[in-house]
């Protein structure tokens, strides 16, 4: 059984590392050029900024036990100054990720733009390339980028997609040569800005004077069309207003648009059409977690197998380090 996943990001790992597992082989496309989508990790010489997902936590005993073979491995660590029960990737975001693609076929900068039956399954197309058979095809995106995917095959699913609505979020990351003054590493606010962080505050980062500033989504919809520039003077000045203090000349400062960030109003499953093999799977299927699009992939990944008659027997594999 050979399947196609669409999304290199937590979900579409998760299914294919589940597919895997259980005997499948899987081929991974991705658009950008390395896993994480939102797990996010900018590092400059001495200084980093985790600009996407702050952190995530864990409730399911599949996902616990997941985190404890990684953590093992040295791929995440605790933040143990953060939120309760905060876990990060170590010593990026998407470390865990990367690890998860060392011996798994993942294509970077393959920009699928349509998927088609042919004989013997299905192809992926995109500029100036194309593949087939597959088997099953999975698409791990957001819903917006899913929704034209799945649109000429399965109107119900394609439906279900295009229900979901995924706020915006600037985020703006800044560099100051001393520390800011009276701030804790983590400020929160119903105001413009949602969240604010010292980088440095989490285990295996670099020392410097890192900031993390993340506006709001009312805010971030409202500015979503400005330019970088304009948005990181003013997120700036939210920030001194929230700290309550002058802050100094930053010597780093850049802002970042997530055009979907927070996706809301999925059904709480992933998506699978049985007779077609295509699915779907993604934080936007269930809730805006880590955890949750995790679990879209890994339980998606055990439908494919029930359609496609896979033994459910585990095949042993090399733990990833």
């Amino acid at each position: 059984m050979r399947v196609a996943i669409i999304g290199a990001g937590v979900a579409g790992l998760a299914c294919a590392e589940r597919l895997d597992s259980l005997g499948a082989t899987t081929q991974l496309f991705d658009k950008g050029k390395r896993p994480g989508g939102r797990l996010s990790t900018l590092v400059l010489d001495d200084f980093a900024w985790d600009f996407g997902a702050q952190y995530f936590t864990v409730r399911d005993p599949r996902f616990a036990d997941r985190i404890s073979r990684w953590e093992a491995a040295g791929h995440v660590a605790r933040w143990t100054d953060g939120p309760d029960g905060a876990w990060i990737g170590a010593p990026t975001m998407a470390s865990f990720l990367a690890a998860s693609c060392a011996d798994r076929d993942v294509r970077f900068g393959a920009l699928v733009q349509a998927v088609h039956p042919v004989e013997g399954g299905w192809q992926l197309s995109g500029p100036g390339w194309e593949e087939s058979p597959f088997d099953a095809v999975v698409i791990a995106v957001p819903a917006e980028q899913a929704a034209t995917l799945i649109g000429l095959h399965d109107l119900g699913m394609a439906r279900e997609a295009a229900m979901v609505r995924s706020a915006p979020c600037w985020t703006l990351m800044a560099a100051f040569p001393e520390p800011l003054p009276g701030a804790p590493d983590v400020l929160r606010s119903a105001g413009a800005i949602s969240w604010a962080a010292r980088n440095e505050s989490k285990p295996g980062r670099p020392s410097a004077e890192c900031w993390v500033i993340q506006a709001g989504g009312e805010w971030s919809a409202r500015n979503l069309e400005r330019d970088q520039e304009g948005v990181a003077q003013d997120l700036l000045a939210h920030l001194a207003e929230l700290i309550g203090a002058p802050l100094p000349e930053p010597i780093f400062l850049k802002a970042h648009r997530w055009r979907f960030a927070m996706p809301q109003g999925g059904n709480g499953a992933p998506l699978w059409n049985a007779d077609l093999k295509l699915g779907a799977c993604g934080d936007w299927c269930m809730a805006a977690r880590i955890e949750d699009a995790w679990l879209s992939g890994h339980e998606l990944a055990d439908r494919v197998v029930e359609t496609l008659g896979v033994s459910a027997t585990p095949v042993k594999t090399a733990e990833v380090a």
